[in-house]
């Protein structure tokens, strides 16, 4: 019977372990938002939880954009005026929160936008403390399963906090190779441009000698 009771503890626990990995409460997006468009989005959110938003902008000239965070009674919660990148965290309440990214204020350039969601205390209602009430009568084992859930949970909090941190070295470098590349762009233009302006001008001061010295010919004859 304590066996049975361990093998049904020990089965629990690996239940919880793949809940507890499979369930992500982040999540990251990258688009593109054309010139003289506003762009919304919804996040459906519960009551004592908190929604933390992150924005870069990745490229496109300026590098801005207008960002607004709605309520979902239509309350304004946070603004961004012209900003490349901004950072808002808000405690939710039970309802849709609504934020935008509005590039309405320029009519040429479009912008390449990423943005992550960190939503914190969204539990689907389940006790993560079940599966205690399967651990009866296991002293034949020298284990702590409290010891290795705490474990088991600081492991997955480290990995979400590195894979949000590895999302974010991303969409610095893409923001930063954009750049790089708009720059390296902008110097083959104007490189050219002033080659082509140097062989113009030296055409033409070549012409303008040669004439000179046909004149004094003419005159002569």
């Amino acid at each position: 019977m304590d066996v049975f009771r361990v093998f049904v503890a020990f089965l629990s626990l690996c239940v919880s372990v793949i809940s507890a990995f499979s369930q992500s409460l982040d999540s990251d997006f990258t688009f593109t938002l054309p010139a003289g468009r506003k762009e919304c989005f919804y996040q459906s959110m519960k009551k004592e939880g908190s929604l933390e938003i992150e924005y870069q902008v990745l490229d496109g000239a300026g590098l801005d954009v207008d960002f607004y965070l709605y309520a979902p009674n239509g309350d304004i919660l946070a603004t961004d005026d012209r900003k490349s990148d901004g950072v808002h965290t808000v405690e939710a309440e039970d309802g849709d929160y609504m934020f935008c990214f509005d590039n309405t204020f320029s009519s040429v350039s479009e912008k390449i936008i990423f943005f992550e969601l960190i939503l914190d205390n969204m539990d689907n209602g389940e006790d993560p403390e079940d599966w205690k009430a399967y651990v009866q009568g296991t002293d034949l084992l020298d284990m702590k399963l409290e010891d290795i859930m705490e474990s088991i949970n600081s492991v997955k909090a480290r990995l979400g906090k590195s894979l949000q941190i590895q999302t974010l070295l991303r969409a610095f470098e893409a923001r930063d190779r954009n750049l790089q590349e708009s720059n390296y762009e902008r110097v083959n233009l104007w490189s050219c441009t002033n080659l082509v302006v140097m062989v113009i001008v030296s055409c033409v001061q070549v012409y303008l000698l040669r004439s000179l010295f046909d004149d004094k010919r003419k005159m002569r004859t």
